[in-house]
């Protein structure tokens, strides 16, 4: 997906969560951000994304996102466990009610054999709706991986917010 692409889909988000009145925060892990500046490119886009949390280190999923520790030590950063209490976290540090999650392994090292590099988690929940999930196995590089969990996250919101 182009960085055009990307746009096309952000500003789609946008107009799904405006005919909501809704706004939408996300935490980010391998995406580093890329989440936040693909809304934040879209004019306008203080109407409907309250907020973004990077939280590419354990510390931070515990300190911004309320991630417990005992989560992340027993089943790691990159597991749905871990994106179910992202997103959860982010909802309760913002003022949304749309919110996304997403942690995976970027590349080109620290994979594993049970998580591979491409191997990227999500979460999305809406006000009233709970939290679902998605594990992904993405192809390429670290930016093909990166680019292809921001398409993926915004995708899932999009979808959840036409069901």
């Amino acid at each position: 997906m182009t960085d055009s692409e990307l746009y096309l889909l952000a500003e789609t988000v946008g107009r799904a969560l405006l005919s909501r009145g809704w706004v939408l925060a996300s935490a980010e892990s391998c995406t580093g951000g890329w989440i936040s500046a693909a809304v934040t490119a879209v004019p306008g886009s203080s109407a409907w994304f309250d907020r973004g949390f990077v939280t590419y280190s354990n510390a931070a999923k515990r300190e911004l996102l309320g991630v417990r520790a005992e989560t992340l030590s027993h089943h790691g950063a990159v597991s749905e466990v871990v994106v179910r209490e992202m997103v959860a976290g982010a909802l309760a540090h913002s003022r949304a009610q749309a919110a996304l999650a997403v942690s995976g392994v970027a590349g080109p090292g620290g994979g594993a054999p049970d998580k591979p590099v491409g191997t990227v988690w999500f979460a999305w929940a809406l006000d009233g709706g709970g939290v679902t999930t998605g594990k992904y196995a993405f192809d390429g590089g670290r930016e093909a991986v990166r680019r292809q969990a921001v398409q993926a996250a915004l995708t899932g919101l999009l979808a959840r917010l036409a069901a």
